[in-house]
């Protein structure tokens, strides 16, 4: 029988395939991946050419209850993006030379199952062409032109590089001799495996020329997404946090918060850079528990983006709410360090209200002098580390710049 796709396929070929995905080291360990890939896989097969519902999906697949608002709940949305980044990836590598293609195209659920194209033959072996009536022609082939030029280019970068000596990382804004400093991000640059930087990736609607909106499920169609974009202070932040860990003698690996899968969370140190409104993967990964963000329902802001403290002390306020008139004069933002998926990992969190607030939580975290005062707060470190903690920043704002940040609220775990 044939599937949705471009191609025919037999039932124990597309079968095959997707167990060749789920055992496959791409997607090994991922269960909730797995279980939806398949699930799409007999969709495919049972009903080619039927459309598969987000609801469906959710309540099928992910077990939501039947009142599941996709408005509130991105579960659906998140997952099929972080299969449709799994299933290229593999493709692209262990399943370069797999007889089938399985893909998940944007702008629907539906699994599209294709023959992957026969290679284009090997060109002829010969660089000799006799014409007739003159000499020999030697053929120029201009790819091995351009190969040559390339391995020459290397060989010369590589003769600049030994002869100069290698470049020495740029000094972040303290060295990497600051005891303070290494308190803080020491389980982070100790780790052999360089922590994942994940940065908000909001869906928008819309162009740049004519005019953007957020993403509304309820009303706009998925394929018109436009989910290339962040937000300014996100680009600075994570500036601010490669110039640190270059003067760690680290690295840090940098991912779009849809292409972030549940398997790089439970593995690996994470450090969140913006909010859930927009970092849509901290909606299915747990951060901060005390301080978090939500879009308020009632009042003069309704529909504005706060940080709630869901456990209130003296002095602190229930919520904080960035300042209402524009130009921006005041945000607020999140910064704190939690365990992971497991026990073995961290996950940090540098969040604004705007992106002027991401700024200024990773500017905060990256200078010696404000990381002093955090350390202060907490009342020193234990064994070299700083405990987990979350807090939350008054952010001074002056022309879309970030000019001062305070702690206003403090929480250790």
């Amino acid at each position: 029988m044939s599937v949705t796709g471009v191609m025919p396929a037999s039932r124990a070929a597309v079968l095959g395939e997707i167990e060749r995905l789920v055992h496959s080291d791409i997607l090994q360990g991922s269960e909730s991946l797995c279980k939806l890939l398949r699930y799409l896989g007999d969709q495919a097969l049972d009903a080619p050419g039927g459309v598969i519902k987000e609801y469906q999906i959710a309540t099928e697949v992910f077990g939501r209850s039947r009142d599941f608002d996709p408005r509130l709940d991105s579960t659906v949305r998140v997952q099929t993006g972080r299969l449709r980044a799994k299933l290229a990836e593999y493709y692209s590598g262990p399943g370069a030379d797999d007889p089938l293609i399985i893909d998940l195209p944007k702008g629907g659920y539906v699994l599209h199952v294709r023959n992957r194209p026969a290679p284009e033959p090997a060109p002829p072996l010969s660089v000799i062409e006799v014409r007739s009536g003159g000499r020999p022609e030697r053929h120029r082939y201009p790819e091995i032109t351009w190969a040559l030029g390339i391995v020459c280019g290397l060989l010369a970068i590589a003769l600049g590089y030994l002869l100069i000596g290698k470049r020495q990382p740029a000094p972040a804004q303290a060295s990497n001799g600051s005891p303070v400093l290494r308190a803080l991000w020491g389980e982070f640059i100790d780790s052999n495996d360089r922590p994942w930087v994940v940065f908000s990736n909001a869906e928008f609607i819309g162009r740049p020329e004519s005019g953007m909106k957020y993403f509304d499920a309820n009303r706009d169609p998925r394929e018109r997404i436009l989910d290339h974009y962040t937000g300014v202070g996100e680009v600075i932040a994570i500036h601010e946090l490669d110039e640190l860990f270059s003067s760690f003698h680290h690295g840090i690996r940098v991912k779009r918060g849809r292409l972030l899968s549940i398997d790089d969370a439970k593995n690996t140190d994470i450090i969140f850079v913006g909010s859930p409104s927009e970092n849509l993967a901290l909606r299915e990964i747990p951060t901060t528990q005390e301080f978090v963000f939500r879009v308020l329902d009632d009042g003069p802001r309704k529909g504005d983006l706060a940080v709630l403290n869901l456990k209130t002390r003296t002095g602190e306020e229930a919520r904080y709410v960035a300042s209402d008139e524009m130009p921006l004069k005041e945000d607020y933002a999140v910064i704190g360090i939690v365990p992971g998926m497991n026990p073995n990992v961290r996950v940090m969190l540098l969040a604004g209200t705007t992106t002027i607030g991401t700024q200024a939580a990773a500017e905060f975290v990256t200078r010696e002098k404000d990381v002093e005062a955090l350390v202060g707060r907490l009342g020193g470190v234990t064994n070299g580390r700083v405990p987990s903690f979350e807090a939350v920043l008054r952010v001074k704002v002056n022309k879309g710049v970030p000019v001062q940040a305070d702690i206003v609220a403090l929480h250790k775990h």
